[in-house]
Formats: structure tokens, C-alpha cells, sequence
């Protein structure tokens, strides 16, 4: 009888992560999708596309994230996660949709704009509603899991584009990312009604979260590293994801083997990003996302060099664990660092200038490629917000969250240490 409770809590955690995976599987096809038809998009006549055009595609996407993320935060801590969520999902669906059947260049990259709105949405709205539910001495854990769906929802895209591409129009890859409006009726059903919190903190008379709270003393440090750790990571994470393809075939290789890279890229920031929320949950996450930013450095600078396909291979997988995995320890440092009444706002805000950098980065890494006409200086592009990214980490608070005990006992406030 005693279990019963545990063994209820542990279903119930079970399904919110199986949710949130299965939307955030889609917003991860939904972000690579860009990258996997760049190459068969600049050779669609009728467009006349080109390597501006595809930066320009990635930044008009990522230029309506902020918009998306700032939104749904503010939301999810007035209203709770379930309308929000559930606006996301129909909006992302629709404009996925929309993309697949618009007959011009100028349509496509509004329907793409759309697409980033509700792209920003869902990855404070689907955060901040694991870590609610998540045990507090798992919650990275459980939180990786999740934004690993999107790793392999950019798998399932670069698959795709190895199978479809170019035998079929690149336009029909987005209809795909139109089948989250189908989770509508199971996001209605799990996601509870209402703001989210703890120790009391929920309800209709509870006290409205203000931008303000970011910046209090012991916390205006890190919200402000948070904001530039973001900002690296999502101009990393946008430019890699829009531009690997193209740039691994400036170097040599076809479509087919650049895809490959992007694959083994998607399947190493999933795969590793599990492995280093473990250690995280150990009290070692600031060390573990400032690793992802070295690592994703490192094998960036390996992959402009010519070494043998399957070590190549290997070293893309690195580096998505660097550059995916890095994010997502970024958003966990996020969670783990603000109290749950704060946390949508936090979250919100944080990735809302974070998206900044991922209107930036793949437009930077087409100005890059266009001014140097060496191979490597897509590579070398990508490196930049690794680099600084790393630094802006080793400056954060050493401590970025209580122990697990204090979680346990429900002291969500993390120190600052100066």
C-alpha cells in the first residue's frame, strides 16, 4: 500500500516525459529541416536561391523565437503550461503546414517566420513543465531526455533528406512537422490548469512574477550570464544546424555523405547529452555545460581538417554533443537555478535572448562563408560562439543550484557565489 503513492508519481512522471518528447521530437525536425533541404533548395530553379538566401531563411525562422519564448513564459507563469502549450502546438502545426504548399520564396520564409514563433514557444513552455514534475534529484536527468527528443528529431530530418532528397520536392519534408496538432487532445488531458509552483506558491491570489525579480542581488549576476550563455549557445546551435550540410559539401563531400555527418551529429548530442545530465544531477552541471562548449570547439576545428569518413563521423557526433548537448545544459543550469514561480519567466526571457543569437548565427556564418573562400572558414565560423560561449560559462556562479537534499526539502533558491 505504501507504494502506491510512488508507483502513481512515477507513472505520472513517465507520462509527462513521454509527452514532452514527442512535441519536442517535432520542434527538433522542425529546426533542422531548414538544414537538410538547404542544399536541394539552392538548386530549385524557380526560387533562385543561394547562400545568402539560406542564411537568410535561418534568421527569418529564429527571428520570430523571441517573440515565441517571451510570450509563453510570461504566460506559463500566469495561466500555467496547458494554454500555452496547447497554442504552440496547433500554431508550429499550421505553420509547418503552411510551408509545405506556398508557391514562393517570400511565402515560404513567412511561413518559416511563424514556424519560429512557435518553435520559441515550446522549449520554455515544455521545460519548465518537466522540471514541475520531475524528482528534484533527477530533474536534469529528466530534462535531457526531453530536449534530447530534439537531437533525434533532427536525425528523423537529416534520415529523411539521405531517403527523399533531391527524388522529391525539398517542400513536402515540411509537411512532417505538421503532426504535433495530433498530441492536442493529450497535452488537454496530462497538463494541468493553472500556475505552476511549490511550498504554497500556486493559486489565484499569488503574487504576479515581474521581469524585475530577474535581477535582484542574488540573482542579477547570473541572469545576465545566463542571457549571454544563451545567446552563444543558440548562434552555435542555429548556425551548425542550418549551415553543416552546405559547408561540409563546400569542403568536398556530396549531399548524401554531408548528411551523414548531420545524422551522426543529431545522434551524438542525443546520446551524450543523457550521459552528462547524469553527471550533472551529481552536482558538477556548471562543469558539464561548460565542457559541451569546449567539446563542440574542438570538434568543429577537427571537422575542417581531413581525416578518415568514420572518424569524421565520430567527431560529428562530438560535436552535436557540444553544441546540442551545451544547450541543453544551459536551459537545465536555467531551471535549476530559478524557483518554480520564477521559472517560466526566467526561462522565457533567457532563451528570448538567446534566440537573438540564433537569428544571428546562421546569417554571420553566410557572411563568413562568402567573404573567406577558404573551405574551413565555415568551421572556423561555427567555433566563435563555442569559444566565447565557454568563457561566459566559466564566469557563472560556481554553485548554480542547492544539493539534492535541498531540493529534496524544497530550497529551490540557489546560492550565488561572487
Amino acid at each position: 500500500m505504501s507504494t502506491t503513492p510512488e508507483r502513481a508519481a512515477g507513472r505520472r512522471q513517465a507520462g509527462v516525459l513521454a509527452l514532452a518528447c514527442l512535441i519536442l521530437f517535432v520542434d527538433g525536425y522542425d529546426v533542422f529541416a531548414i538544414g537538410t533541404v538547404g542544399p536541394s533548395l539552392m538548386q530549385y530553379r524557380p526560387w533562385g536561391a543561394t547562400h545568402d538566401t539560406l542564411g537568410m531563411l535561418g534568421s527569418v525562422t529564429a527571428l520570430g523565437m523571441p517573440f515565441g519564448s517571451v510570450l509563453a513564459g510570461w504566460a506559463a507563469d500566469r495561466r500555467g503550461r496547458r494554454l500555452p502549450l496547447t497554442v504552440a502546438v496547433v500554431w508550429i502545426s499550421v505553420s509547418m503546414a503552411a510551408a509545405t504548399f506556398v508557391p514562393s520564396l517570400g511565402l515560404f520564409a513567412a511561413a518559416r517566420f511563424c514556424t519560429g514563433v512557435g518553435i520559441g514557444a515550446l522549449a520554455p513552455l515544455v521545460s519548465a513543465y518537466v522540471t514541475d514534475s520531475a524528482p528534484p534529484r533527477r530533474r536534469t536527468l529528466h530534462l535531457a531526455i526531453a530536449l534530447g527528443a530534439m537531437g533525434v528529431g533532427g536525425t528523423a530530418s537529416a534520415l529523411l533528406g539521405r531517403l527523399l532528397l533531391p527524388d522529391l520536392h525539398f517542400q513536402w519534408l515540411f509537411l512532417f512537422g505538421a503532426l504535433p496538432i495530433l498530441l492536442v487532445p493529450m497535452i488537454r488531458r496530462m497538463v494541468p490548469d493553472g500556475p505552476a509552483g511549490h511550498a504554497g506558491e500556486s493559486g489565484p491570489g499569488r503574487e504576479r512574477v515581474r521581469l524585475p525579480e530577474l535581477f535582484t542581488s542574488g540573482s542579477r549576476r547570473a541572469t545576465v550570464l545566463f542571457w549571454c550563455a544563451s545567446f552563444m549557445s543558440m548562434a552555435l546551435v542555429y548556425s551548425t544546424t542550418a549551415w553543416l550540410p552546405a559547408v561540409m559539401m563546400k569542403s568536398g563531400y556530396d549531399l548524401g555523405s554531408s548528411l551523414e555527418f548531420t545524422i551522426a551529429f543529431t545522434i551524438g548530442a542525443t546520446a551524450g547529452g543523457l550521459g552528462g545530465s547524469v553527471i550533472a544531477d551529481r552536482g558538477h552541471l556548471r562543469s558539464v555545460t561548460f565542457a559541451g562548449f569546449v567539446l563542440a570547439a574542438v570538434a568543429l576545428f577537427v571537422l575542417s581538417t581531413p581525416q578518415p569518413h568514420i572518424l569524421l563521423l565520430a567527431v560529428s557526433a562530438l560535436a552535436g554533443l557540444g553544441t546540442l548537448g551545451g544547450q541543453n545544459m544551459v536551459i537545465a543550469s536555467m531551471t535549476a537555478f530559478y524557483p518554480a514561480r520564477l521559472r517560466g519567466t526566467g526561462l522565457g526571457f533567457g532563451l528570448g535572448v538567446g534566440r537573438l543569437g540564433a537569428i544571428a548565427g546562421p546569417s554571420y556564418v553566410a557572411v563568413a562563408t562568402d567573404l573567406f573562400t577558404s573551405s574551413k572558414a565555415g568551421f572556423f565560423a561555427f567555433m566563435v560562439p563555442a569559444v566565447l560561449g565557454a568563457a561566459v560559462i566559466a564566469a557563472l556562479p560556481r554553485v548554480l543550484a542547492p544539493s539534492p537534499e535541498k531540493r529534496a526539502a524544497g530550497q529551490e533558491t540557489a546560492p550565488v557565489v561572487p
